[in-house]
Order: structure tokens, then C-alpha cells, then sequence
């Protein structure tokens, strides 16, 4: 019998450390694209701004407007020493938050403009802060103080603070939330989905906040239980209109990531209706799903052994999804946050 580690080296590949994307190209949709047509076999090696070539007439494009909160902080102890914390969220009047170095219990962390944080508790690899200021303004507070949490395999960006906060950040994010970019949208400009729009194809909306178990490693406990971390979305009645017009008149629904992927299918009964427009996910999408809305997916290239890497492979097929990745590797392709694109339809 298999066990949980040979599972995990079934999604595993190797990728060169300089073909870890350290920042965007410029523009934004001079990205590469990888393109994978699933009834041919076919693969394509193209620019992300010709992506409309690719698509299937009419198609209709969703994509995630949630905006990357400015959530990790810089903290000053008593001691003099450094604390770096991500802000995940609150919890009362408290903030649940990820340190990299531990805490304790009383202690008063100083921020910049005045204010601090006090350690209350820990909830497992969460701790609970209070704030001196008002733990439902702690949005505010990032935008005004924090950093962009940029994933940890970005260690030598060239970016500065204000380009971070500019590039990792799709160009239509609109409802501030998420702790992690959904990053096959980075890809986008403005004058892209203008030039889709005029090709004949539709551009809609949804919001799913990414919480940071989207990139955390998959663990034994969720493998077991077929379901991943939780996390809020929500579709806007228009969006839900379009979908089901789409769907009647049998035009293809193209989700731009795995964000949007999951926020639709959680949505949908099995016969492909909207039935829960607003909630929250868990959903674990790997080999074998059966999709209710979506019929193709514009993607990055994931980490191994991840779960998104599982949820590409419910479109292609693992031992498909394992050349296509080779391919890319070959072909000097751009991998992670920053990196390239692929297309599946």
C-alpha cells in the first residue's frame, strides 16, 4: 500500500534555482506561454499577450479580483531584537498572525507610527496579538505600514518595497483580503483584456480570499480527509448570470487559476448549476474530478509535490502534467509567483 510519501514524490520534479522567477517581466503579458490542447496533445510554445489565438471561440474568462493585503510587519522587541510576522487575520480583538521567530506569552512588540502588538496566546503555529489599535482597522494598518508577503522562494527580488506592492498585484484586484497573490493573473494588463473583449470573448469576476495553506505543503491529515484548508469566496450575481448563459449556450468557461477553479466548482451542484454563490471552500481537486463548470484553466507553474500541482493534473493527467513540466524545464521556461504561463483547454 502506498504510503502518504510515495504519493507526494508522484507530483515531484526538479526545477533549476535560477528559473525561479525573482520578479515579473515587464510588460506584464510579455510572460511565455505554454499552451496544452487536450484533444490534440498538442503543445505550443507562445507569448502570453497572443493567448487569445488559443482560446476556444467565445470563451469566457474568469478571474480572481481579490487584492493582496500588506500583511507582513517588521517588529522591534524590548530586547532590541527583530520580529517578522505575517497578519492572517482576527479573531475578536485579537489578530491571528505567523511569526518567524517564537513568542512569548505578555510580551510588547513596537511597530512603527506609535503602535504595538501584545502576545496573548498561541493557537499551534498562530499567534494571538493585541493590537493598540483597532484589530477590524488591521487592513489599514498593513496598508499603511506592512510589507507585501512575497512567497519564500523569492529571496533575491530586485524589487523595491513600492514595485512589490505595485507587481505582486493583479491589475483589476478591487476587494482587499487575500495574504498571497493569485498569481496566474499577474500576467494580465489592461490592454489585454480589452483586446480579448474586442476578440469576442467575455471577461467576468469572482473573489476567493487566498489564505496561506493555498501555498503550504500538503499534509498526511488533509490527504486522508480529501479536503484542504478553508477559504471565503464569493460570485457576483452578474458572474453568476453570465456562467449559466454560458453554459446553456454551451460556450467554454476558462478559469484564470486555481483560485478561480476551486471557487466555481465549490459552487456548483453536479449538474453544473450555481447553487452556493458565496461561502467557503475546501475543497481538495486532484486525478480523477469530475468538473461541474470549468472546461480550461490558465495557470502558473507550481511548487512539487503541492496541491495545486494535483488540481493541474485533474485536467491533464499526472504522467501529461509531468512532461509538460519537463518541457518547460527544458525549454528555460520561468517557474513560480513571477514566472510563466500555461494554458489547457
Amino acid at each position: 500500500m502506498a504510503t502518504f510519501q510515495d504519493i507526494l514524490g508522484l507530483y515531484d520534479y526538479t526545477v533549476p534555482r535560477e528559473q525561479v522567477a525573482q520578479a515579473p517581466v515587464n510588460p506584464r503579458d510579455s510572460a511565455r506561454l505554454l499552451v496544452y490542447r487536450r484533444s490534440t496533445g498538442e503543445m505550443t510554445d507562445a507569448v502570453f499577450r497572443d493567448i487569445g489565438q488559443f482560446l476556444p471561440p467565445r470563451s469566457v474568462l474568469v478571474l480572481n479580483e481579490t487584492k493582496v493585503v500588506p500583511a507582513k510587519m517588521t517588529l522591534w522587541r524590548v530586547s532590541g531584537g527583530m520580529v517578522s510576522i505575517l497578519i492572517l487575520g482576527r479573531s475578536g480583538n485579537l489578530l491571528r498572525v505567523l511569526a518567524d521567530k517564537k513568542l512569548r506569552i505578555g510580551e510588547t512588540l513596537s511597530l512603527p507610527a506609535g503602535h504595538s502588538l501584545t502576545v496573548d496566546a498561541s493557537d499551534g503555529k498562530e499567534w494571538l496579538l493585541l493590537p493598540t489599535f483597532p484589530a477590524e482597522r488591521w487592513m489599514e494598518a498593513c496598508d499603511e505600514i506592512g510589507e507585501m508577503p512575497l512567497p519564500p522562494y523569492i529571496k533575491e527580488t530586485p524589487l523595491t518595497p513600492a514595485e512589490q506592492r505595485r507587481e505582486y498585484q493583479s491589475v483589476f484586484a478591487r476587494e482587499e483580503g487575500s495574504v498571497a497573490a493569485p498569481t496566474a493573473s499577474l500576467h494580465f494588463t489592461e490592454r489585454l483584456l480589452q483586446k480579448l473583449q474586442k476578440a469576442g470573448h467575455d471577461v467576468t469576476f469572482v473573489t476567493l480570499h487566498v489564505h496561506l495553506g493555498t501555498f503550504a505543503p500538503l499534509t498526511e491529515d488533509q490527504w486522508k480527509k480529501g479536503a484542504l484548508h478553508r477559504e471565503e469566496y464569493h460570485i457576483h450575481p452578474g458572474t453568476v448570470q453570465l456562467i449559466e448563459r454560458a453554459k446553456r449556450e454551451q460556450r467554454p468557461v476558462i478559469a484564470v487559476g486555481t483560485t478561480v477553479v476551486r471557487t466555481l466548482e465549490s459552487s456548483a451542484d453536479a449538474s453544473g448549476h450555481i447553487i452556493k454563490p458565496s461561502g467557503h471552500t475546501n475543497l481538495f481537486i486532484k486525478e480523477g474530478y469530475q468538473f461541474r463548470l470549468v472546461d480550461g484553466l490558465i495557470t502558473n507553474f507550481h511548487v512539487p509535490k503541492s496541491s495545486l500541482l494535483m488540481l493541474v493534473s485533474a485536467f491533464t493527467g499526472r504522467s501529461k502534467l509531468l512532461e509538460l513540466y519537463r518541457k518547460a524545464v527544458d525549454q528555460n521556461y520561468r517557474f513560480f509567483s513571477f514566472g510563466d504561463g500555461m494554458l489547457i483547454v
